[in-house]
């Protein structure tokens, strides 16, 4: 079995890498083929090594909607908003959702007019506000794929055990394979096979993608971060698409097991249940959210304030939505690089630090 020092000296090897592109050209379709990563830190990987310039004539990578921030609707950005207005809360959140443009505002501006906005590292910091001010409500914004939803069930079951009473959460939480059958449903988009995300699969594993080879005949390689990770997963895709297969495969294994992480799973279903949830650019799908139980309702933020949400707008002339479904690259937005930039973002694929736009802007 190899040392961990070998092991990392595989993700330098030149002759590995060498020997990965050639195969990758090898196996390629003649006819071309999409490939489409739905994970932000691929993108972002992606875009920093240059892979996009390395795939055979005809393939091409496209990126999904794997940015959690991104993916936020404008109305869970509006209704964040809300809640921050409510008197005597404190919001406590991840750096990106500052940032993110609402309908007419955003967090920083908010916190700029006097809202009390503070950026958290994990939910159990907005925990230690609640503790730390009894006399304030503290609203924590759970948004995330379900790498994060364990972690937010787990925060709202020690506000449970605590008696903490003045601690809630807004969910807007996401599950990926609902969204995944949204995507190859697409007219618009012919995706030929999936490069599947990492940091999900650690929870979720790989049973929950099935359905993509056996429903739709997609094939989809689970893969990491790392290039020679990614170049290997697209390999392994090129040689399912050269031999008419379609299944879902691990190129990471040190990382995901088949059946997932079991204690995340049995967390996230003790707190949350699935429900319709809107996706920025996919709209509404069936079963890809999830709300609290109302076994935890206590702590369900928009339960407890019911906020009054202004009507929903969308920015004129982003195009953030069609970059999200991956029917076409940023760099095709007509505010790309002129109106929206990292310093003035029009919407939040240029916001987060996972976001195809910003991506773009850095490496291209």
């Amino acid at each position: 079995m190899p040392s961990m020092q070998e092991e990392l000296a595989a993700f330098k090897d030149p002759q590995l890498v060498r020997g990965l592109i050639e195969s990758i050209h090898k196996l390629a379709p003649a006819e071309g083929a999409t490939l489409m990563e739905v994970c932000g830190t691929h993108t972002v990987s992606i875009a920093r090594n240059g892979i996009r310039a390395l795939m055979p004539e005809g393939c091409r990578l496209a990126s999904g909607p794997g940015c959690p921030v991104c993916v936020t609707s404008n109305k869970d950005i509006d209704t964040v908003i809300a809640l921050c207005r409510v008197p005597n809360v404190i919001i406590a959140t991840f750096g990106d959702m500052t940032r993110v443009p609402g309908s007419t505002s955003s967090l920083l501006k908010e916190q700029a007019a006097g809202r009390d906005v503070r950026i958290v590292y994990s939910p159990l910091d907005a925990l230690k506000i609640a503790q730390d001010n009894p006399g304030r409500e503290v609203v924590f914004v759970g948004v995330g794929f379900e790498t994060t939803t364990p972690l937010v069930a787990m925060a709202i079951k020690r506000a449970a055990a605590l008696g903490l009473k003045n601690f809630t959460v807004f969910a807007a939480h996401k599950n990926m394979p609902g969204a995944l059958e949204a995507i190859v449903n697409d007219p618009q988009l012919k995706v030929d096979a999936l490069i599947l995300p990492g940091h999900v699969s650690t929870i979720i594993g790989a049973e929950p993608y099935r359905f993509l080879a056996e429903k739709y005949g997609i094939p989809g390689v689970i893969t990491g971060f790392e290039p020679v990770d990614i170049l290997q997963g697209i390999g392994m895709i090129m040689r399912q698409l050269h031999e008419g297969r379609a299944e879902i495969e691990i190129a990471y294994a040190r990382g995901v097991m088949w059946e997932g992480n079991p204690v995340a799973l049995a967390a996230i279903d003790e707190v949350f249940e699935t429900c319709t949830a809107t996706w920025r650019g996919l709209g509404p799908i069936e079963g890809s959210g999830y709300r609290i139980r109302p076994a935890f309702g206590r702590y369900d933020a928009v339960k407890r304030f019911r906020p009054e949400v202004e009507p929903t707008q969308d920015p004129k002339g982003c195009r953030c939505g069609d970059v999200l479904r991956g029917i076409m690259p940023p760099s095709d937005c007509p505010l790309f690089r002129t109106v929206c930039t990292p310093e003035n973002p029009v919407g939040p694929c240029m916001v987060s630090s996972e976001g195809s736009c910003a991506a773009y802007y850095r490496y291209y």
